[in-house]
């Protein structure tokens, strides 16, 4: 119940953030998409024009249903409230000092090894589900397979390679982070550039696979619990 309510909120609140940015752009107020830009992700929102700030976004969508959601709802059914604080409390961790600085070059690099760690069943399933979700079932797994490694992020790779390849969208590239500028590889090359259309879209696609992954953890969690129980049993006839 903890894990559900949880990955609901944190759904939630990803999908109204990614939608004020995206009424912001279908307005015209790029200010006010820059604006907010910064509730979703750690990017320097000044320099990008309204395609990259769509990118952004769904990027930023992409990567959070893993971490916001299903991620939580993964470690809520493996080991209960205390593996769903477990989890959330590194990745914010990772969020706050992950990124690479002089100041907290050490600690932030353990803190995003150990948020790779947790972080990776949750990415697997978040771009499984993905693949079966989305409108493009056969783009999606095409561009999943074959891009996802060349993501730097051993978790976001899978994620927005699976969201590109099922939206029919292009992501990657240069990205901005507070005066550092990553050039990442380009993931689905041969589909189209991000529109702001495309930040409901993803919307939408991450909501389908928050709730297929509510299922997914609600039937492990009873599995286990059957298994458990039949295990004490066992050994109490066996005593």
């Amino acid at each position: 119940t903890a894990a559900a309510t949880w990955a609901v909120l944190g759904g939630t609140s990803l999908g109204r953030e990614a939608r004020a940015v995206g009424a912001a752009l279908g307005a015209g107020d790029l200010a006010a998409a820059r604006e907010r830009l910064p509730h979703l992700c750690g990017r320097d929102p000044q320099a990008l024009d309204e395609q990259q700030i769509a990118r952004a976004v769904v990027e930023s969508v992409a990567e959070n249903t893993s971490d916001a959601v299903v991620g939580a709802l993964v470690w809520g059914a493996l080991a209960g409230v205390p593996g769903l604080v477990g989890f959330r409390a590194v990745n914010t961790l990772d969020a706050m000092v992950g990124h690479r600085s002089p100041r907290y070059r050490r600690f932030g690099w353990a803190a995003a090894r150990l948020d790779d760690v947790v972080g990776w069943p949750g990415a697997r399933l978040t771009a499984a589900l993905a693949v079966l979700a989305g409108p493009d079932p056969r783009g999606a797994w095409r561009v999943a397979r074959r891009d996802a490694s060349r993501h730097p992020s051993p978790n976001a790779g899978p994620v927005e390679a699976s969201f590109a390849g099922a939206l029919g969208v292009r992501l990657g590239g240069t990205l901005a982070y507070a005066g550092r500028v990553e050039h990442r590889p380009v993931l689905g090359a041969e589909n189209r550039p991000v529109e702001t259309a495309d930040i409901e879209r993803a919307v939408r696609l991450s909501r389908r696979v928050s709730l297929l992954a509510l299922g997914v953890a609600v039937a492990g969690r009873a599995v286990g619990s059957v298994l458990v129980n039949r295990t004490v049993k066992r050994s109490c006839t066996g005593g």
